[in-house]
């Protein structure tokens, strides 16, 4: 259940402000259907984190729990530091075609997570936690999560968000959990 609470409250907190939350606004505004822009979001997040969560797995094998521990302390501080960079997004990045707008929209929102912060900490907490589903289920609920009033509110929604206090708070988050995992790290080495 801890795999479960930290990946999704994680990646909840990070995607506020996020380029795919950015992403899929846009596509909602765009084609003006929040369940397929939605239904895109989740097909495209989970299919992107259990790519992410089964490389964090197979890194993490050969990993000792110090060492690992130790690994994903950094990286959540890490996280914690682009965190608080803004993200934009480019007005041309969306599809300019409606036809086929579910396989664009997911084709888009896949490419638009990699490497993302989101990805990225999948991939850390894939490693750390022994549960690869509870984990992709978290960051990937935690993604619905942040992506649902985006989708639903639109414009109206995003511009009233205080992104700074966000940013602010979602980095703060990760340093707590790179303490947490830091600190977990030193104990068992000694």
């Amino acid at each position: 259940m801890e795999s479960f609470i930290v990946s999704f409250s994680a990646v909840a907190i990070a995607e506020i402000g996020d380029r795919t939350q950015l992403l899929a606004l846009m596509l909602a505004a765009r084609y003006r259907r929040p369940w397929l822009v939605l239904s895109a979001v989740l097909c495209a997040t989970l299919s992107n984190h259990l790519i992410a969560g089964l490389i964090g797995v197979h890194l993490g094998r050969f990993l000792t729990p110090v060492r690992l521990d130790a690994a994903v302390g950094i990286s959540m501080i890490l996280m914690a530091l682009w965190t608080l960079i803004p993200d934009k997004l480019k007005e041309d990045s969306a599809p300019q075609r409606s036809s086929a707008a579910w396989v664009a929209a997911f084709i888009t929102l896949f490419v638009a997570e990699i490497g993302d912060k989101t990805q990225l900490a999948t991939l850390a907490l894939a490693a750390a936690y022994s549960n690869l589903a509870a984990v992709v289920a978290g960051t990937t609920s935690g993604m619905l999560l942040a992506n649902v009033p985006a989708v639903f509110l639109g414009q109206a929604f995003a511009t009233r968000l205080p992104l700074r206090a966000i940013r602010l708070s979602a980095a703060a988050v990760f340093v707590v959990l790179g303490i947490v995992f830091l600190v977990r790290s030193l104990s068992a080495a000694r």
